[in-house]
């Protein structure tokens, strides 16, 4: 604002420049779904490690080939960062299916079980369903000299070992409430452990006594408690119970901010792929990828991708890599999760405008294919829209082809190609977060040229780093926000209309070599 001047004098004035700074978003954050033992249920937790996923999650796990499996080749063939939804059975038992439970803890004569309250005491539970909290127990030890604080120890000792490793340490705790050092035992634990939660029942105002150092009481589940393994539909036509708890599982991944690839390992139920895809586009603008049929083997029998999603890619077939449960003995795997690592090996080293295929996108990890394919053969199925896994000689198992589920030549879509559609989602993302400044701002010119200058500012950069056609910045792109774009009768209903066009890159599917015989020279 203008300096109020009172003096003779100089005065120093700064005047904003007008200048907000877009910064692109994120462009290979995956969210995998699918069921483990262990782990949250509630929400996705973000695991930026294969580690991290094993301390979460548990690992790989023999009863089920698809989320251990598929999050452990996303960061082998180049993943960061990923989002994880377990899924678990919770209903009722019936029809064979036995809901997960949370393990129970015996503290002092007391038996605490989850959803319940008891005798007065601690009541100590999982902090989610599984057989993995047997391993886990509570070391209690009272502070001296009677001031009833106590200290917590999440202790880690699995079936048969002769020691105890401390996870989690919580000292100088309250049973009591209001505590005057903010350390009631039910508020402290509850909001930081990983492992356990506990509650105060009965309005007990004793802390529980010590246990014994060596053998600490330990969580210990019922039979089953596990709930069914859930594995995805080997039917097309019809889904099971693995796809009713995803369906209902899904809307917690709108708890999340921002995730770019989507992933259910396994799912090749047509009804469900749609729903998954639908999820997929705006506002979420995120991108499915979809796994073949592992029972189809003849790819004449591929006649369409089970949807026309412009935000989904359908791969086949297929891939064989070792198991590590099995003496890395050879098993197929669904692609999906080997395909998200290739996308995100792309983006940081080529950009979202790089079609994920070709020579560059060898699969890391892989030995082979379901099914060889031919170059015949990879012609029929290319014009369906059906990306292609194939084995060559001199590079390898490669991914070999960029099209969406709309990039069936009959369609003729503006989104067939997969580079084309994941950098308008990328653009559209990046503004839709970076312009929240311009709500209600007055909605005339000088707004109107803050506008066109950032996002102006914006483009030009991607076109710097190639990401568009065009020898010049205006056969690349364009932004348009002036009183064309926005009429008086869009200001009189608070609008600002703004205009952003990109000529996208796309791949050079089919290198066509001409080669012409010259003709000697006659002497005339």
């Amino acid at each position: 604002m203008p300096v109020a001047v009172s003096y003779p004098g100089v005065y120093v004035e700064e005047i904003p420049s007008g200048v907000h700074t877009i910064t692109g978003v994120a462009t290979s954050i995956a969210a995998f779904v699918g069921w483990a033992a262990q782990g949250p249920i509630g929400y996705a937790a973000l695991v930026l490690s294969w580690a991290d996923f094993e301390r979460i999650y548990g690992g790989f796990d023999a009863r089920s080939p698809y989320l251990g499996y598929a999050v452990s080749q996303f960061f082998i063939n180049g993943g960061q960062q990923a989002y994880i939804l377990r899924l678990a059975y919770t209903g009722a038992a019936s029809g064979g299916l036995t809901p997960a439970a949370s393990a129970t803890l015996t503290l002092g004569g007391l038996t605490f079980t989850a959803g319940t309250v008891g005798p007065d005491g601690l009541v100590a539970n999982a902090a989610n369903p599984g057989v993995w909290a047997q391993s886990y127990g509570i070391a209690i030890k009272n502070q001296s000299g009677g001031t009833n604080r106590f200290r917590v120890q999440v202790i880690y000792a699995p079936p048969g070992a002769t020691s105890e490793v401390v996870v989690e340490s919580y000292e100088n705790l309250s049973i009591t409430t209001p505590d005057s050092q903010g350390r009631y035992v039910a508020d402290v634990i509850n909001k930081q452990s990983s492992f356990v939660t506990v509650v105060v029942a009965g309005g007990t105002t004793t802390p529980p006594a010590d246990t014994t150092v060596g053998s600490s009481p330990k969580l210990h589940g019922t039979a089953n408690d596990d709930g069914s393994v859930l594995l995805p539909s080997t039917s097309t036509s019809s889904g099971g119970t693995f796809e009713t708890v995803l369906t209902a599982a899904l809307p917690i991944l709108n708890k999340i901010d921002l995730f770019n690839l989507l992933c259910v390992p396994g799912e090749i139920v047509t009804a469900t792929i749609s729903a998954l895809e639908a999820f997929c586009e705006p506002p979420r603008r995120a991108f499915l990828i979809a796994d073949s049929d592992p029972g189809i083997t003849d790819p004449t029998k591929l006649t369409s991708t089970p949807i026309t999603g412009m935000n989904s890619a359908f791969y086949f077939p297929w891939i064989q890599a070792p198991d590590p449960l099995n003496q890395n003995r050879p098993s197929y795997y669904p692609p999906c999760g080997f395909v998200a690592g290739i996308y995100a090996r792309t983006d940081g080293t080529r950009g979202v405008w790089k079609a994920p295929a070709g020579t560059e996108a060898t699969v890391a990890g892989a030995s082979g294919v379901a099914v060889q394919l031919n170059d015949p053969q990879n012609g029929l199925l290319n014009p369906l829209g059906i990306n292609c896994i194939r084995n060559f000689s001199v590079y390898g198992i490669v991914v070999w082809g960029a099209r969406t589920m709309q990039g069936n030549d009959e369609l003729g879509s503006e989104w067939k190609y997969i580079p084309v559609r994941r950098t308008a989602l990328f653009i559209e993302e990046s503004l839709y977060r970076a312009l929240k400044w311009v709500v209600f701002e007055p909605n005339d010119e000088p707004l109107w040229a803050e506008i066109r200058l950032n996002v102006g500012a914006f483009m030009q950069n991607l076109f710097r780093q190639g990401a568009f056609q065009g020898q010049t910045p205006s056969d690349a792109y364009f932004v348009k926000c002036d009183h064309e774009t926005t009429t008086q009768n869009d200001i009189n209903l608070g609008i600002v209309n703004i205009v952003v066009g990109f000529a996208p890159l796309k791949p050079a599917e089919f290198v066509v070599i001409q080669i012409q015989q010259m003709a000697g020279q006659i002497a005339t």
